[in-house]
């Protein structure tokens, strides 16, 4: 059977060093949860190496993070959509905003909730998906400022996550300069700049970022232990928390080099391999993952000898030595990107699981640090409908 496992203890080793990163730096963070597509276990076993802030862009995934581990701080990072106000009032802590009339809808939503919400007011800087343009904050925050229901938490910015545009310190210190003008202007302070995500985790450890910036947004860093702008993995991290394991259904001989005159016909993108000649053989183990399943360019196989060659929608093939002795049955492993490792989470056609189980997570946890944990919350059915 294909499975993801998510290994607790290798998070747990990144989550303690990107939280002294953040200590050092005199900042907080959120742990961002999507990639985990509402996985209970694994937001259970996050709670309970130490996490306290979760945020995440679907609701269906709130609704499993406030059933799970109810005292975690939640953020919602979408921006808001009018007609989901009265769930992300109810599920979400905070909200990251840029429109004047959705903020009015939660302002007046929380008041009926009796709740009062924060907002992030989200800045473009350069990266071209959500944010206000500079030249309109000071209306925008006259607008925002006296509503009882909201709290004006601060400002933020997204780099990098749609135009690939790399953090700079020139953008952050716009974003000080920003904070700056608004406080002396409405002499109110705003406690928050939320402009810190896993791609800029190599300037914080190169000691370029202001220590104005004091808000994180983490996930890609903590799961995979990537260097988002360097590529490889970040110094300090593990990149063995998550695995994936897809069985072989068939293991043959055959030539490397497609026979006959080739098109486009397929509907995925092709692989090919490197040196190979015409009429060249070879070992080829067709394996029970496709595109439908997941990224399949986005796996990398954990032995070096193999090599993805091709996939369709339900099945892949991978080239792989004689001298291992493989057979069908047998699994093939691989480290995903986070573009594969969303799409496993989500797929009702892999499983997936955390290792070591939450009980043995938790009293391990316990004999550790003498910590008096919560109860393991089991995994309620009605939400594994919900994915």
């Amino acid at each position: 059977m294909n499975r993801v496992t998510i290994n607790l203890e290798a998070l747990q080793h990144n989550f303690k060093v990107i939280d002294g990163w953040m200590k050092d730096h005199e900042s907080t963070w959120t742990l961002v949860t999507k990639v985990l597509c509402g996985h209970a276990d694994t937001i259970k076993g996050l709670e309970l190496l130490g996490v306290r802030s979760m945020a995440d862009s679907r609701l269906t995934n709130l609704k499993v993070v406030r059933k799970t581990v109810p005292d975690v701080e939640t953020w919602y990072l979408r921006v808001p959509h009018l007609p989901a106000i009265p769930d992300i009032v109810s599920l979400a802590d905070v909200s990251l905003n840029t429109e004047l009339e959705t903020i009015y809808a939660i302002n007046i939503e929380a008041g009926k909730q009796g709740r009062q919400h924060k907002i992030i007011v989200m800045i473009e800087l350069g990266d071209l998906r959500e944010g206000l343009l500079p030249g309109s904050l000071v209306a925008f925050f006259q607008s925002i400022f006296d509503l009882p229901n909201i709290e004006v938490w601060g400002i933020g910015a997204n780099l990098g996550c749609l135009s690939g545009t790399v953090p700079n310190v020139d953008q952050l210190t716009q974003l000080m300069m920003y904070r700056e003008l608004l406080e002396l202007k409405f002499k109110k302070k705003l406690p928050m700049i939320s402009a810190g995500a896993s791609s800029l985790l190599p300037l914080l450890r190169k000691g370029n970022v202001p220590r104005e910036i004091n808000n994180f947004r983490i996930g890609e860093s903590l799961y995979l232990g990537t260097d988002l702008v360097n590529g490889g993995t970040l110094n300090g991290l593990r990149d063995d928390a998550v695995t994936l394991e897809a069985d072989i259904a068939e293991i043959k001989e055959k030539s490397l080099v497609p026979l006959g005159e080739t098109t486009s016909m397929s509907p995925f993108e092709t692989f090919t391999l490197e040196d190979t000649q015409p009429g060249e053989r070879g070992l080829r183990a067709v394996i029970t993952m496709g595109q439908l399943d997941t990224e399949i360019g986005g796996l990398t196989p954990l032995n070096s000898n193999h090599q993805l060659v091709g996939a369709s929608s339900d099945l892949s093939v991978v080239s792989v030595a004689e001298s291992e002795n493989l057979k069908v049955g047998d699994t093939i492993c691989f480290r995903p990107s986070y573009g594969a490792l969303v799409r496993l989470m989500i797929s009702k056609y892999v499983t997936q699981h955390v290792t070591p189980s939450l009980e043995a997570y938790g009293k391990g946890l316990e004999e550790d640090y003498d910590l008096e944990l919560p109860p393991v919350h089991e995994q309620v059915d009605e939400y594994e409908d919900e994915q």
